[in-house]
């Protein structure tokens, strides 16, 4: 067929059924017609098309008769590796620990293969029992995402007691949503770590409401960073508390920069996605934009810049171009709000002192002011010297040149001195 064609072109995508379609498109040159071309050939096109239809045919069965929860799991594992949305750049990939090995060479898709046989699949009449019908009396946020409920489950192994869960409902027939939930499922999937949040499984059902897709987490009893900050109607968290969380949050992220096989951005840090355990122990959550680092000698990500607005690092906004560094700035973000008790933007506030990260320079960390900069429901119960410490390493993090940022590793060592001095 070839060399009587300009350009011949051969596709193939998945339907909204899951079934594979399956296409040729031809362009045939000036000198003869497309209507021609099938006269003249009309074996050789009915061959193409009856080998695509069959292949797409036996594609559609396979997926069909594939139950909800293993296809789920396949269409996570080789599908999005990564991405948010099809803005990203094709040609970056995860970066490598240990580029000898073959599960890193496939980033996270591979080490999901590998890693994330403990997840549970739910069914979407379970987790309704565990909440009641996802009862309003049992809802514990809300969001753009869809809400989260406090559930009751029974463990996997049916034994022990039902235990408390977080139930992450998104929103029926959100693509976004759905991209979000597939990037949760994958990341948390393939991670494990004291400082970010257990996934314990995931729910994928479409039905008539559309597509249902929820998750289930570990219960985190004192909710996040941001409640005990910015919220007065949650008490003040102590100096040594807020230590604590630093260098937690620090070691999650440490672990996924530095931690596995493939380099993880988390590309969303802030005081809300910093969870609290019974014992105020910090945890990562919400993996919705995560995505793997670069690789094959690559600076740097190139993708569309999503985030929250107040912690996404100025050089990523203008660039697009997402390093691990990002991830340090928005960290140096965080360091501020918990000495200050004060949010990035706060709007509320006089215009002044809307953006702290202005606001905090008229209080430089060498000057007899430098306190004015600490959360007053501190009091007193705060190290000076170990608080100035701080927010010396803060601008550290917040440096115009992403390469002057610390590594997280360093920035857990320059804490732990700090905390024993």
């Amino acid at each position: 067929l070839v060399p009587f064609l300009s350009s011949v072109y051969i596709f193939s995508f998945k339907n909204e059924n899951g079934g594979a379609v399956v296409g040729l498109k031809l362009r045939s040159p000036p000198f003869l017609s497309f209507h021609h071309f099938l006269l003249l050939f009309p074996n050789s096109i009915m061959k193409c098309f009856c080998f695509f239809k069959e292949k797409a045919r036996s594609t559609a069965t396979e997926q069909k008769s594939a139950p909800a929860s293993t296809s789920a799991t396949r269409s996570i594992s080789t599908n999005d590796a990564g991405t948010r949305g099809s803005s990203d750049s094709s040609s970056t990939k995860g970066t490598t620990k240990s580029s000898g090995s073959s599960s890193s060479q496939h980033g996270i898709a591979a080490l999901y293969e590998e890693r994330a046989h403990h997840l549970r699949a739910f069914d979407l009449g379970e987790l309704r029992k565990a909440t009641n019908d996802f009862s309003r009396m049992l809802k514990i946020g809300e969001g753009g995402f869809g809400s989260v409920y406090r559930g009751l489950i029974k463990p996997s192994d049916g034994q022990r007691d039902r235990m408390t869960v977080a139930i992450k409902k998104l929103k029926p027939g959100s693509l976004q949503g759905h991209k979000e939930w597939l990037q949760e499922v994958k990341f948390l999937g393939v991670v494990d770590h004291p400082n970010l949040v257990k996934l314990i499984g995931y729910c994928a059902e479409d039905g008539e409401r559309g597509m249902q897709r929820l998750l289930v987490y570990e219960f985190m009893p004192n909710r996040s960073l941001e409640d005990h900050l910015f919220n007065r109607a949650h008490p003040a968290l102590s100096w040594d508390a807020r230590l604590k969380i630093a260098i937690g949050v620090a070691e999650g992220l440490r672990y996924l920069h530095e931690g596995l096989e493939v380099q993880v951005i988390f590309r969303d840090f802030k005081a809300s996605n910093v969870l609290l355990d019974e014992d105020f122990n910090p945890k990562l959550s919400d993996f919705g934009l995560a995505r793997e680092g670069p690789t094959d000698g690559r600076s740097h990500v190139s993708t569309a810049v999503v985030g929250t607005y107040g912690y996404a690092a100025p050089d990523y906004v203008e660039t697009g171009h997402l390093t691990i560094k990002s991830d340090v700035w928005s960290f140096g973000v965080v360091l501020f709000e918990i000495l200050s008790g004060r949010r990035s933007l706060d709007k509320n506030r006089p215009r002044p002192e809307q953006k702290l990260l202005e606001w905090v320079k008229q209080f430089p960390v060498e000057s007899r002011r430098f306190s004015m900069i600490m959360d007053p429901r501190l009091g007193n119960q705060y190290s000076i010297p170990t608080a100035q410490l701080i927010a010396k390493l803060a601008n550290t993090c917040l440096s115009k040149n992403s390469k002057e940022r610390p590594s997280m590793s360093e920035v857990i060592k320059s804490l732990q001195l700090m905390i024993k001095r």
